[in-house]
């Protein structure tokens, strides 16, 4: 390791939660694994927390159309860690011990394509995707580019700056993308979610008008107590789809889809709103929940579909500056690694609101 002299001293092991039998049947152990080398222009990074998030279980499913995470030798998913620098390398410049950092969804990008040349790292086809190509933030310690690591400001809990890493900024792209502006309303299907309340949070302090579509009181309760102006539970309504466009006076002017579940009826949720935009962020299993939709009917209301990945280095920047200014209030529940696997086990089931 190229360690500076006056780091803390690095263990040769950490603990991590591992995907064991990877498939249908997973589960995630907690292990010592080594801790990783670091060359020259990379930071280590201690992590205090990580989020989780769908992403993982999707990679410990392996049911999305990619390689397996263990073709690439990873054991550890998670992308939404936060934590301190403990040592950094040689050549590491402008980033010192002590600094709190974020370990995000894509660890590390080519910077010389046109995607990263041009502000849309997050698109880089070179980019290492984390917790599928390299180790995830299901690990104390991670190596971090420093040209591509987060610096995570003061006054930002890792609590809230670990899922920042990725729902909170891939909602705040997504709505940047979606060219909503303010006093639009904007519909979240799956909005009691984790992905989804960041959303409807970050919908308010942008201007919009959010109204989110899931079902139970809990939720309910989350959703209306971040901002939303509405909510639906589409398990007390005939019509999911029609009480929304009765809501918003002929639909919604944007639709973020979270909920991957939501996707076949999506496009209920603009109405007749001329102009309305369907965002898909929620990343589906291969061949399922696909869009149904006529051609013609988007056609002559101007209607449009657009995806949304994760967000570029900047889009992350802009987003912990909301959590900054205290417009991200999470309210997570927090456990210890004894329940690691349980917890995962409840997000795989949909039973986690928020």
């Amino acid at each position: 390791m190229a360690q500076t002299s006056n780091g803390p001293e690095i263990p040769k092991e950490c603990l991590a939660g591992v995907v064991v039998n990877e498939g249908p049947d997973f589960t995630i152990e907690v292990k010592k694994v080594p801790v990783p080398a670091f060359g020259p222009h990379d930071v280590l990074i201690k992590l205090s927390c990580t989020g989780l998030c769908m992403s993982d279980v999707h990679y410990a499913l392996n049911d999305w159309d990619s390689p397996a995470m263990s073709t690439f030798g990873t054991q550890c998913p998670g992308h939404e860690g936060a934590g301190e620098i403990v040592a950094v390398g040689a050549d590491v410049r402008d980033i010192k011990i002590g600094q709190r950092a974020g370990f995000k969804p894509i660890a590390d990008v080519c910077f010389t394509c046109e995607q990263c040349r041009t502000g849309n790292d997050n698109y880089c086809l070179s980019g290492k995707i984390t917790g599928l190509q390299v180790d995830g933030s299901y690990k104390q310690y991670i190596v971090s580019p420093a040209r591509y690591t987060t610096i995570i400001p003061d006054g930002v809990p890792d609590h809230v700056a670990g899922p920042v890493m990725c729902s909170a900024s891939t909602m705040y792209t997504a709505i940047k993308a979606s060219g909503a502006t303010p006093g639009q309303w904007a519909c979240f299907p799956g909005g009691g979610g984790g992905v989804g309340i960041q959303g409807v949070q970050l919908a308010v302090a942008m201007g919009l008008r959010p109204v989110v579509v899931d079902t139970g009181e809990e939720r309910r309760q989350l959703a209306l107590s971040m901002g939303a102006e509405e909510f639906v539970d589409f398990r007390e309504v005939e019509d999911a789809g029609k009480k929304v466009v009765e809501i918003t006076g002929g639909g919604a002017h944007v639709v973020f889809v979270t909920a991957i579940q939501a996707y076949p009826t999506s496009i209920n949720y603009l109405g007749y709103r001329m102009g309305g935009v369907v965002m898909c962020i929620g990343l589906p299993p291969k061949d399922q929940y696909k869009i149904n939709l006529s051609p013609t009917a988007i056609i002559v209301r101007g209607q449009s579909i657009k995806g949304s990945l994760v967000s570029s280095l900047a889009d992350v920047d802009a987003t912990l500056e909301f959590a900054k200014r205290g417009k991200l209030k999470l309210e997570p529940t927090i456990v210890g690694l004894s329940q690691w696997n349980e917890s995962v086990q409840k997000l795989k089931r949909g039973e986690v609101a928020g």
